[in-house]
């Protein structure tokens, strides 16, 4: 077993991430972007600095900026010391090392809290989560799910999986979720069932290779589009 957890932790990661992490080109980033269980990233915060405007969504975001950061800092040592003690069961090329690795966490939750206040007045973090999403259909191009889907398997049912997925094409007309593994560094068993049920309701669903690893073998992500 890599890592075991008992809730979501509030870790985020960087635009540079994002990009690798789901195979993003300038296309991509120049569509309308909803970002599910972003967390403390600094996807959204650094986008807006190149004057991209996409909007986050996290139960997080109910909480403030400090009160964000306080949480992060209750659960990194958790987190961090089981990275440690299974070093190997990780990929050191992109993070050199687990010290580089927090040293990279922390730098997102740096540029995420300096955005935060504003962003949310703007109307760029909202507080919502998933299955249940406060859109109307249609309203973003792409969504994409970091680190919560699939990965927290022990967590959350298939059905709820699916209901997530069917939630996030009732608002985009694409969804990719990275990564494909569970915290043990398992492929989810849900990975097939969902593939399967959503290439035979009218989607197209498939595995892509991405250029991101951290988990070892966690280097895919399930891109689903409505046809």
């Amino acid at each position: 077993m890599t890592v075991k957890l008992d809730q979501v932790v509030p870790f985020g990661r960087s635009l540079d991430e994002y990009r690798l992490m789901f195979g993003l080109t300038q296309t991509d980033l120049s569509k309308r972007i909803l970002g599910c269980a972003d967390g403390p990233a600094s996807f959204n915060a650094e986008l807006y600095s190149r004057g991209i405007n996409i909007t986050s969504i996290d139960p997080l975001y109910r909480y403030a900026g400090a009160e964000i950061a306080q949480r992060f800092e209750d659960c990194f040592e958790t987190v961090f010391s089981q990275v440690r003690e299974t070093t190997d069961h990780f990929q050191w090329d992109y993070h050199r090392d687990p010290d580089d690795l927090l040293s990279n966490r922390r730098r997102a939750l740096e540029l995420f809290a300096r955005d935060f206040e504003q962003g949310r007045e703007e109307g760029r973090y909202l507080v919502a989560a998933l299955p249940d999403l406060p859109f109307t259909g249609n309203s973003f191009d792409l969504a994409l799910c970091s680190h919560f889907l699939f990965l927290y398997t022990e967590h959350f049912s298939l059905e709820f999986h699916i209901q997530s997925v069917k939630e996030l094409l009732r608002v985009a007309g694409e969804a990719r979720i990275f990564p494909v593994l569970t915290l043990a560094g398992d492929r989810s068993p849900y990975l097939e069932p969902m593939r399967d049920y959503f290439n035979t309701s009218g989607c197209v669903a498939h595995i892509v290779q991405v250029e991101y690893e951290l988990q070892k073998g966690g280097n895919e992500m399930l891109q689903i589009r409505r046809d």
